[in-house]
């Protein structure tokens, strides 16, 4: 009978739920107990988890390095899926492996290539795979030289940090003044030039941003495992148009996406985006870590996740295939249940005798009811609240 397989996620997405789901669903019928750990008390893969933990703040890369294995010794892990602090952790990939954890990560090479977007943009660009056109910025004038110049060639200018993941800090360069038309509907990426020209002006410190075209859909995710002899398992592309989903095995998106899993030892999974600029694909951004959609693999008759587990573990899956390319879909918003409150239960001291606004006869409250007396309000006493998150699901 074989053992179980103790995995742990660090301070990891929200979706990443759906990852969990599916190591405990896996084809082998292998037994996985997940250990989850997060800054935030409320995240739903707390609540996923077999175990869990909140991790302690303030520490720096090499604290919680020693952190990570002292977890890894007392939990008993099997697989370590590092999301904080990844390039730290896997520096140190020799000594988990001494505690018995394998690193379910890329090099340290790879993500010190793929963690600074314009390091990302020329080492690709190296090896024959197209990027847009860019810029890197840090001051007011650098960013009006580069919008001035992509403008003059036909193109919407964006901008985005050289540093960071899933879209955050993302805008589109517009000449429009600011007016009502930004204040109404939901916000929205259009930010008027003049009004970030100012803010970076009267920041202190520079910026350190990537200003290039705004590129057009589709885009496409190619999700890749890759193993430790730099021999892709599984590519497969997934698709994004509008609200539209789907799928794709073209290798004008699997072929470069191959060509840097294999080339820069991204090693596991790792997650490749492409958009098209003009009639081309170019690359959009690399992820070192598995892609918050990942799961929507299962439509394909895929199971990712365990994939990589046992590749960690040294049980090569082989070369992975999808036997059918699942249809169109959309992604919607589905609850999730979190863990019992973690804050203690609130209570509200009374200051002094307070006026009702509209007097009222003295009446007894229902059993299980208590009243306001200042307020007039009645609710319910001692009733548990029921909390739910909010993650990504397949329609």
């Amino acid at each position: 009978m074989l053992s179980r397989v103790r995995v742990w996620l660090n301070r990891t997405y929200a979706e990443n739920v759906f990852f969990m789901d599916q190591l405990r669903r896996n084809p082998s019928d292998r037994a996985v107990e997940i250990h989850a750990t997060h800054g935030d008390p409320d995240s739903p893969v707390l609540a996923a988890a077999d175990t869990a933990d909140l991790e302690p703040e303030g520490l720096s890369p090499a604290g919680y390095v020693e952190y990570a294995l002292d977890q890894c010794a007392r939990r008993g892990i099997d697989v370590f899926v590092p999301r904080l602090h990844q390039a730290a952790i896997v520096a140190h990939r020799a000594e988990f492996a001494a505690a018995g954890t394998a690193l379910l990560a890329p090099t340290p090479e790879a993500i010190a290539v793929f963690e600074d977007k314009a390091t990302a943009y020329e080492a690709v660009a190296s090896v024959g795979v197209p990027v847009p056109p860019w810029r890197r910025v840090s001051s007011a004038n650098q960013l009006l030289a580069a919008v001035d110049e992509l403008e003059a060639a036909g193109h919407k200018a964006c901008f985005k940090p050289a540093a960071g993941a899933g879209g955050v800090g993302f805008r589109v360069i517009t000449r429009a003044p600011f007016s009502l038309m930004h204040l109404s509907g939901f916000p929205g990426p259009y930010v008027p030039l003049d009004t970030v020209l100012t803010a970076v002006r009267e920041a202190d410190e520079p910026v350190d941003w990537l200003v290039m075209p705004r590129l057009a859909e589709p885009e496409v995710s190619v999700d890749c495992l890759t193993g430790p002899d730099n021999r892709v398992r599984l590519a497969v592309g997934r698709t994004k148009n509008g609200r539209r989903r789907g799928f794709t095995l073209d290798d004008r998106w699997l072929a470069p996406a191959r060509l840097i899993a294999e080339g820069f030892g991204l090693h596991y999974l790792s997650n490749i985006q492409f958009r098209m600029f003009g009639e081309q694909p170019v690359l959009l951004d690399i992820n070192t870590r598995p892609a918050g959609g990942l799961h929507q693999l299962s439509l394909c008759g895929i199971n990712a996740p365990w994939a990589a587990v046992q590749l960690a573990l040294g049980e090569d899956p082989g070369e992975i295939e999808p036997p059918f390319l699942g249809q169109d879909y959309a992604v919607v918003s589905g609850p999730r249940p979190l863990r019992p409150v973690s804050l203690p239960r609130q209570r509200v001291e009374e200051t002094g005798a307070l006026l009702p606004a509209v007097p009222a006869p003295a009446a007894e409250p229902d059993a299980g009811v208590t009243t306001d007396a200042g307020s007039g309000v009645t609710t319910e006493a001692d009733t548990p609240a029921t909390a739910t998150a909010t993650a990504t699901a397949p329609a």
